[in-house]
Formats: structure tokens, sequence, C-alpha cells
């Protein structure tokens, strides 16, 4: 499971947790043993179905670019079947029963806390780490020293983290270095890049193309090399003219 879906998991909890101990949507009558797993059953299976959702809207280039549009069509796709979840299993573990009037009557409360749940995914996509173009005034990249002597001179089109080595692809080939890409990343502010998979550092220049499949987006480099995208990054590096 990748950190963004933990992330999220461990939002849907939080937020069950919370909905169960305010007793939300009649349930307060019902005993905190009995609220505390229906709410956090439920939110995560508004998660669920909120990915399900997101599989299909990721594949529109419009929604890509406009979060807050992603987040409320996901919220009201989601809003009729979880509905209708929260209806029959509430019906079945608390005392009102499996009442009919009372599913439409759920609508407007699973409705919005749909929009805030997908609202706080936009709020907490983590962003990617970039880089930035020297000024006249700065110096080169400190990790520009780090270029093993062949290397040496060579523009960088990616650092390419495996195991505890670095992976560098540049116009003179490629070699490995002994180094953790958090701290390569940041030696290399100077140059216009960014992180964009928890394993990839990219330079922007040397990007020749971008391609996308069952939700993905790759980059193909100035050497042929193939970059994945993670989806953590891919909305915010979208937005940025990027690919």
């Amino acid at each position: 499971m990748g950190l963004s879906l933990w992330r999220e998991v461990v939002v849907a909890v939080a937020a069950g947790v919370f909905m169960a101990l305010i007793g939300a949507l009649g349930t307060a009558e019902a005993p905190l043993i009995l609220r505390l797993p229906f709410w956090i059953a439920m939110m995560l299976a508004g998660t669920a179905l909120g990915h399900v959702v997101s599989a299909v809207a990721v594949r529109f280039e419009m929604f890509e670019q406009r979060p807050w549009l992603w987040a409320g069509l996901v919220a009201l796709l989601i809003t009729p079947p979880l509905t209708l979840v929260v209806w029959f299993v509430s019906g079945m573990m608390f005392a009102h029963g499996l009442r009919p009037d009372l599913i439409m009557a759920n609508v407007p409360a699973v409705l919005l806390i749909s929009l805030a749940m997908t609202a706080l995914t936009v709020l907490t996509q983590k962003q990617p780490v970039e880089t930035h173009a020297a000024q006249p005034e700065d110096g080169p990249p400190v990790f520009l020293e780090r270029l093993p002597p062949k290397l040496r001179g060579a523009e960088i089109f990616a650092v390419q983290a495996e195991d505890h080595y670095l992976r560098l692809h540049t116009s003179k080939g490629q070699d490995l270095i002994l180094m953790r890409l958090a701290d390569a990343v940041a030696e290399l502010e100077g140059l216009e890049g960014a992180q964009v998979h928890r394993s990839w550092w990219v330079a922007k220049s040397a990007i020749n193309g971008a391609e996308r499949g069952n939700g993905r987006a790759t980059l193909t480099l100035t050497n042929g090399a193939i970059a994945p995208v993670s989806r953590t990054y891919a909305r915010a590096l979208r937005a940025a003219g990027w690919f």
C-alpha cells in the first residue's frame, strides 16, 4: 500500500472515530461500541468508493488540472451508493430497521460528508519537491561536485534511487554514487527539476515526452530512460505544466 493511500486510510479512520463520538445521522442513542465500528467502516467504504471513481476520473485531463472539480465529481458519484450502504448497515445494526423513508433523508448528510472527505484529500495532496534554476548571482549546484570524474561537465537528466545508491542519468552516460535521494534533491537546487516519484528526480529540460496508461504517467527522457510519475505527484505536476 502506497504512502498516499495509507494517509487516506488514517484520515478515514480518524473521521470515523469523530463521527462515532458525535453520534452522527441519528446514531447517538446507540452504544459507542456499536457506533465506532459502524462509522469507521463507513468512512473506509467511502474511501474505497472514492478510489474507484478516481481511477476513472483521473483519465480525463480536465479533472487533473482542476482538483476541486475532481473532488466535487467524486463526492457526487459516491453519494448514491454510499447512502444505500449507510442505510442498509445502519438499519441492520441499530434499532430503526430498514425504513425506506430514511434513504432520502440520509442523502444530504452523506453528500456533505463526502464533500468534506474529498476536499480533505485535495488539501492533503502531497506536493512534489521542486528545484529551481540558478540565478546569475548563484553558484553552481552543490550536487555537481559529487559527479564521478567521467561525468564531470555532463548535463544531468535524472537521478534515480536504487537501494542505498543513486543512478545518475547524464549526457555522458550513467554511474552510481552512494547517497540518499532526499539529500541529493536538496543539493540539486540550481537545476530546474522535480521529484516525480519517490525514487526519481527529473530535470524539466530532459523531458522528451509523456505517456499515460492505466491511470499512470511516465516521462521519456532525452537519454531514452523512462521515469515513472507517482499518482501522489501527477496532478500537481500536470497543473504546473510538466506534461
